[in-house]
């Protein structure tokens, strides 16, 4: 699928292209299924990372290496029967291709943030608020692997919450920015908390340092629910003894070391246990991007949307 001009998901249409050659490092992977994101829909836009004309979007694929292995890997050109991969890595022959998809931006993410960006300790209490989003459910179900002591979730439905309680939470609350503080103090049981992951920015954001225990950390990694005006105050994180940081994915992927390969192993390894649960949702096939793009845009899907394109 190609766009030949910016716009919204309509842009794309079937073409028939030249199979990709692989560079040194990059291996030519037969494209099982692609997985969909955000991303892709302000990249089509031109409002991240602007791409050059004409443009095959997707950077995630389940497919079989030219040995036959089945693999995982982030892949340019997505959208496609044929994508070059980097650093692939072997998943079962079981593993249904959703849930391996939603290990790779989402997974790694939930990853990094309890195991780099704030390393999580036995017995910490953790909050995740969207617990029921794409990283927020990995998130959840990790810190409680990980050995949190209480996690707690936010979410802005009560069918959501009842989600975020199924995947392990010892505590779903509602996650709006009014009242924020004070009802996560609450469900740890009158204490503030050691972790909260942030993805909705805005006034959940300014809200959260409230709740947070001395030498607490609070980690943004989306702004789903919009920038707040405000800076960060450094006299209140130093009179609280409190951090705030970020955390994006595809930034650390860039650094020196940046390997993918040994988290996702263990991802791979705790789905394929059962301890770990990916939501999937909807499957496309490779004609129906823009239909699949536009019921994520329209936040009318849960789980991990794939396009499948062949296998």
């Amino acid at each position: 699928m190609i766009a030949e001009r910016l716009g919204g998901p309509d842009v794309l249409t079937p073409a028939d292209l030249p199979d990709p050659v692989p560079a040194p490092g990059e291996t030519l992977v037969e494209v099982e299924a692609a997985g969909l994101n955000f991303a892709d829909i302000e990249r089509l836009r031109g409002t991240y990372m602007p791409p050059e004309l004409p443009f095959v979007p997707g950077h995630e694929v389940v497919g079989r290496a030219p040995d036959g292995r089945r693999v995982l890997a982030f892949a340019e050109r997505a959208y496609a029967t044929k994508a070059l991969a980097q650093t692939p890595v072997d998943i079962p022959e079981d593993l249904p291709a959703g849930a391996a998809l939603a290990l790779l931006v989402q997974g790694l993410t939930a990853w990094h943030l309890l195991r780099t960006a704030a390393p999580l300790t036995p017995g910490a209490t953790v909050v995740v608020n969207a617990a029921a989003g794409g990283v927020g459910h990995l998130a959840i179900q990790l810190a409680r692997e990980f050995g949190a002591g209480r996690v707690i979730g936010t979410a802005s439905t009560p069918d959501k919450r009842d989600l975020v309680l199924s995947l392990g939470a010892d505590a779903a609350i509602d996650g709006d920015a009014d009242g924020y503080a004070e009802r996560v103090v609450a469900a740890n049981g009158g204490a503030p908390v050691d972790v909260i992951l942030d993805a909705v920015g805005g006034a959940v954001f300014d809200a959260a340092p409230e709740a947070l225990a001395p030498f607490g950390r609070l980690i943004a990694y989306g702004v789903s629910g919009g920038v707040d005006p405000r800076p960060v105050d450094p006299g209140r994180l130093s009179e609280r003894n409190i951090g705030v940081g970020g955390y994006w994915l595809g930034a650390h992927l860039r650094l020196p070391g940046g390997s993918a390969a040994a988290p996702l192993a263990e991802l791979i390894a705790l789905t394929a246990a059962g301890r770990l649960r990916p939501l999937t949702g909807a499957e496309y096939s490779l004609e129906q991007a823009p239909t699949a793009l536009a019921d994520l845009a329209a936040r009318r899907t849960v789980g991990k949307l794939v396009l499948r394109t062949g296998g």
